[in-house]
């Protein structure tokens, strides 16, 4: 069962073929996807088919990909979750976007606390994590100052390690330590 989540603001929920409209507004917006892997959306059946892949990555244990919606009014105004997930090894690689109007508000924070908190926690399909990672490609600033925020640590640059839009891409890693983050102390 897909686990639904809340926050003051936001309800995070599963994305639907009923979202196709919404997330191709998401995606079809160069600046939205200025530093993803992907080009922008130019019709909207990739929406479509991405929810889908979303899905499907969630049920065989592959991934999650939640919608932020506003509380108040259930409109979606853009995705997280974690890309990838290993239960075995305990770790999980994060992802997120919003549409630009909501930007500098505290959504994307507010979200993405409350989907590393279940992490966490084990409330997840994936068990319980220990680790969190998140990548950055040069330039975005504002992922970087969000992960920052939350709580991870700049690991270091993984050296052309992406390839998308035509181009290799150099990598910066961060990570969160479930200890560091619920400050639990290890026992040793």
């Amino acid at each position: 069962m897909f686990p639904v989540l809340k926050t003051k603001r936001l309800k995070l929920d599963q994305l639907s073929k009923e979202d196709s409209a919404s997330l191709f507004e998401l995606f079809s917006n160069n600046s939205v996807v200025e530093y993803y892997d992907l080009e922008a959306f130019t019709e909207p059946s990739q929406a479509t088919e991405l929810i889908e892949l979303f899905n499907v990555r969630f049920k065989e244990n592959l991934g999650i990909r939640w919608a932020i919606r506003l509380k108040e009014t259930n409109q979606l105004i853009g995705t997280c979750g974690f890309n990838t997930w290993s239960p075995k090894m305990k770790s999980a690689v994060i992802g997120y976007d919003l549409l630009p109007q909501f930007w500098g508000k505290g959504y994307t924070t507010e979200a993405v606390h409350r989907i590393i908190t279940s992490a966490f926690l084990g409330e997840l399909k994936c068990g319980e994590l220990n680790r969190i990672q998140g990548d950055t490609v040069a330039g975005n600033s504002a992922s970087e100052f969000l992960l920052f925020k939350i709580g991870f640590k700049e690991e270091g640059i993984r050296r052309q390690s992406g390839y998308w839009k035509n181009q290799f891409h150099d990598l910066k890693c961060f990570g969160l330590i479930k200890s560091e983050y619920l400050g639990i102390k290890q026992v040793t």
